[in-house]
């Protein structure tokens, strides 16, 4: 089993280093680490580094700090914005897409979204977002973590000025004959994926989309969920970039 993943401000800039605060407290005592083992520091921007355990104390862990390594940033990045779903189908999508390789998630209030995001609660639900799409970078090893924008909701609006200035936009549609496995990718720049929420996208939403430059897809004869439908497109992305 690989090592745990933990995520810092910043990576320490010398050779040992003590792990504290929620970080190292689950280091402690959930994972109930020893020393001796081994985890990785990760500062969520692609910066890694590999420690072992040298002492555990009361909800913090002493390292000693070992190789250090930096991804880049991906290319194409890879963007989805979310059509906001109500009850948790939202924060398992999010979990998903994350572990499968998400850049950006948008939340996006479609005119058929049945939750509403608004003042507090739309705060306090897209740091949810955050919260699921943090715990899921940790749990998949990344070590950039995905971002989670909106105002904390995108409007139909804002998705379309964001899609006329993305590399290549695709919305996810039951009707649509082109399929994502063979639609042209560009080599570079944002992709950008719509996926709507339960009640799926409207006609208008569809031709503003189109309008702005996106094309509308699909990934085969089922009609997926909210929940599961990014995922699988991702799938399809990482493996057309060879990412995976």
């Amino acid at each position: 089993m690989s090592a745990p993943l933990f995520l810092v401000e910043s990576l320490p800039a010398g050779t040992s280093f003590t792990l504290d605060g929620p970080e190292g407290h689950h280091a402690a005592t959930v994972q109930r680490l020893r020393a001796g083992e081994t985890l990785i520091l990760a500062d969520g921007r692609g910066g890694t580094a590999k420690a072992e355990v040298s002492a555990v104390g009361r909800g913090t862990v002493d390292l000693l700090i070992g190789s250090r390594t930096t991804e880049p940033a991906a290319d194409p990045r890879l963007v989805v914005v979310q059509g906001i779903a109500k009850g948790d189908r939202g924060e398992l999508a999010v979990q998903a897409m994350t572990e499968v390789g998400v850049d950006e998630i948008v939340p996006w209030a479609a005119s058929r979204s049945v939750a509403q995001w608004r003042g507090d609660r739309g705060i306090k639900a897209r740091d949810k977002w955050a919260s699921t799409a943090r715990e899921a970078a940790k749990q998949a090893r990344r070590s950039w973590l995905p971002s989670v924008s909106g105002d904390p909701d995108c409007s139909t609006k804002q998705v379309a000025a964001r899609i006329a200035d993305a590399a290549a936009a695709f919305v996810l549609h039951e009707e649509a004959t082109e399929r994502l496995t063979s639609a042209p990718l560009p080599e570079s720049g944002e992709i950008i994926l719509v996926v709507g929420p339960e009640g799926g996208i409207s006609d208008a939403e569809v031709a503003t989309f189109q309008t702005a430059g996106a094309v509308p897809v699909r990934l085969g004869t089922a009609v997926l969920r909210t929940s599961t439908a990014g995922v699988a497109a991702l799938s399809v992305l990482s493996t057309r970039l060879t990412r995976w």
